[in-house]
């Protein structure tokens, strides 16, 4: 297996495209891997992230008149995008899906999803054995139950792919905090999605603004 190393093997906004598959209430609701409400604000984060860097975003469902529609979390990031609704399992064999990602002309393909062990290892595997560079955000993602999702990942990882979360994502978009007005949108995300991070960054300002008492006497 071609290990992916070197800066070049980095995560770049410039080159990722990110396709979020499947985070629907039918699928929710079984979800044993994570915390249903990490699940949400993980995607969430993801989401807005992409946005922050201008990382195109695939929104996917599957027959949601049945499973339901997208989590509004994610729909409200992209007011107006259309949702495509499949029919396949497999993600990667929907060709209007597939052509909205070739349309960006992006070779970092991300992937998260519900559930991990099928509608995120399947598209993974098939995208990786047509050249892609794929990464799946595991803590976006969720399965039935805990050996789902670790037999999953490591399926994926056997087969080449890459996985992070999605504040690791975040970071390696961002890269270099002189980059400013990334790192102002990121530090918003961060606040409202990134739990004991955000609220030490708070405190962190609330410590540099707070004046220094004069010594008595």
């Amino acid at each position: 297996m071609k290990l992916r190393n070197g800066l070049a093997s980095l995560l770049r906004p410039e080159d990722s495209v990110l396709v979020l598959i499947d985070h629907q209430p039918y699928q929710l609701a079984n979800v044993n891997s994570h915390e249903p409400q990490m699940v949400i604000n993980n995607t969430a984060a993801l989401a807005k992230a992409a946005k922050a860097f201008g990382v195109p975003t695939i929104l996917t469902s599957v027959i949601a008149e049945r499973g339901g529609l997208l989590f509004p979390q994610i729909t409200e990031v992209f007011p107006g995008q259309e949702v495509i609704d499949r029919t396949f399992f497999n993600t990667w064999q929907d060709k209007k899906v597939v052509d909205a990602v070739k349309a960006t002309s992006r070779k970092q393909l991300i992937i998260a999803g519900l559930w991990t062990e099928i509608c995120v290892a399947m598209p993974t595997i098939q995208a990786l054995g047509e050249g892609w560079d794929v990464t799946v955000v595991t803590d976006a993602s969720g399965a039935v139950s805990v050996e789902a999702h670790e037999v999953a990942i490591q399926r994926m990882i056997t087969a080449g792919a890459n996985m992070m979360t999605w504040l690791a994502v975040a970071a390696e978009w961002q890269r270099d905090w002189a980059r400013a007005d990334q790192a102002v949108k990121l530090t918003e995300v961060i606040l409202q999605h990134a739990g004991g991070s955000g609220i030490a960054f708070l405190w962190e300002q609330q410590l540099l603004n707070t004046p220094v008492p004069k010594r008595a006497g």
